[in-house]
C-alpha cells in the first residue's frame, strides 16, 4: 500500500487501537483528531497527528494531500447514548453533518476507500437475536439514527463516485491493547466493563445494574462483548477487502456471536480481581433491549478475520491492566 490511511478520532479509544493495528501491519497513518475527547499521548509516535475538526475542510483536505491519503477510517464522533437523547442536535452535528463534510473531502481529494465506525444501535430493539445485517434498522435514539444516516450517505456517495466503503457495526467493545499501549481512557465512561474495572480500582464505589426483569436467564441484559484488539484487526482486513474489490462495498457486524449478561460480566470481574464489586440494583433504562448479540456469519465469510481474544475473563483482565496503568498517569 502506497500512501497513508487517515484515521479520524485516532486519539480516542477504538481509533487508537486501529492506528496500532495499521502501523503494526506496516501501513502509514495520519491521525486527524480535535482532542476534545481524545488524548495526544494515545497516538503512537509512528503516526502523524493533525489536530483539527473533521468538518474543517481546508485542514482535512490539506492533510489528505500532504500525506497521499488513499483511505479513511472514520472513528470521530460522539458516542454516549443517554447524552444523544438529551442533546440530539449535538449528535446530528458531530456524527452526521460532520461526517458529510469528511466524506465530501474524501471524494474531492480522490480517496478511494472509506471505513466507517458504525454501531449495533442502528438495529434499535431487535425483533430476533442474534441480529443479522439485513435485520430491520429501527434506531431508538439519536446516536443510532445519526450513525444510520451516515451509512445511508456512504451508500449514495459510493453509487455516484469512485469510492467504496465498509460500515462496521460494533457491538459492545471492551478490553485494551495486550501490550498496554492504549485502552479506554475517557472520563465518565458508561460501558459496563470499563465501569466495573473502575470500581475494582477504587474509582467508583459501586456498579449499577439497570434492570433485573429482562427476558434473559438471570433477568439482566445480555450483550455481545468484543475485544478492542480483535475489532481493530477487523478494520485492517476490511481495508484490504476494499482494495481488492474496488467496486464493492460492505456492511458487517463486529461481534463474537455470543452474549453475556450484566451479572455474568460482574462475576468475571470478581474472578479476575479476586474481590467482590458492590452491585446496586436499579430500574431499567429506557430503550434497553433484553439481548443484543451479533450474527457474525457475514464478517467471517467476507474477511480472513477470526476472533483471537474471545474470552470474557481475558477481556476483563486487559481492561483492568489498562485501568491500573491509567491510574499511574494521574
Amino acid at each position: 500500500m502506497t500512501g497513508s490511511v487517515m484515521v479520524t478520532g485516532g486519539a480516542g479509544y477504538i481509533g487508537s487501537h486501529a492506528v496500532l493495528a495499521l502501523l503494526d501491519a506496516g501501513i502509514q497513518v495520519v491521525v486527524l483528531d480535535n482532542l476534545v475527547t481524545g488524548f495526544d499521548w494515545a497516538v503512537d509516535s509512528r503516526a502523524t497527528l493533525v489536530v483539527a475538526d473533521i468538518e474543517d475542510d481546508a485542514a482535512v483536505r490539506a492533510a489528505m494531500r500532504d500525506h497521499a491519503v488513499f483511505a479513511v477510517m472514520h472513528f470521530a464522533g460522539s458516542v454516549v447514548v443517554p447524552e444523544s437523547v438529551e442533546n440530539p442536535l449535538k449528535y446530528y452535528r458531530n456524527n452526521t453533518a460532520a461526517s458529510r463534510s469528511l466524506i465530501e473531502s474524501a471524494v474531492a481529494e480522490g480517496v478511494k476507500h472509506f471505513i466507517f465506525s458504525s454501531t449495533a444501535a442502528t438495529y434499535g430493539i431487535p425483533e430476533t437475536v442474534p441480529v443479522r445485517e439485513d435485520s430491520p434498522k429501527q434506531p431508538i435514539n439519536p446516536y443510532g439514527m445519526s450513525k444510520l444516516m451516515t451509512e445511508a450517505m456512504l451508500a449514495d456517495v459510493a453509487a455516484a463516485h469512485a469510492i467504496n466503503y465498509c460500515a462496521l457495526r460494533y457491538f459492545n467493545v471492551a478490553g485494551a491493547d495486550l501490550q498496554g499501549r492504549s485502552g479506554q481512557s475517557t472520563a465518565g465512561a458508561t460501558h459496563l466493563i470499563k465501569v466495573a474495572v473502575e470500581a475494582a480500582t477504587g474509582k467508583r464505589a459501586s456498579v449499577s445494574v439497570f434492570g433485573t426483569d429482562f427476558a434473559t436467564p438471570d433477568g439482566t441484559g445480555v450483550r455481545d462483548y468484543i475485544h478492542v484488539t480483535d475489532l481493530a484487526a477487523a478494520h485492517v482486513d476490511a481495508l484490504q477487502l476494499l482494495i481488492d474489490q474496488p467496486g464493492e462495498s460492505h456492511t458487517l457486524n463486529c461481534g463474537y456471536g455470543k452474549g453475556f449478561s450484566v451479572l455474568e460480566v460482574l462475576d468475571a470481574v470478581d474472578r479476575v480481581t479476586n474481590m467482590t464489586i458492590d452491585r446496586r440494583m436499579e430500574g431499567r433504562r429506557a430503550g434497553d433491549p433484553d439481548a443484543l448479540v451479533a450474527d457474525n456469519a457475514a464478517i467471517l465469510a467476507a474477511l480472513p478475520w477470526r476472533p483471537r481474544h474471545d474470552d470474557l475473563d481475558g477481556i476483563v483482565r486487559d481492561a483492568l491492566a489498562w485501568e491500573r496503568k491509567l491510574a499511574e498517569r494521574v
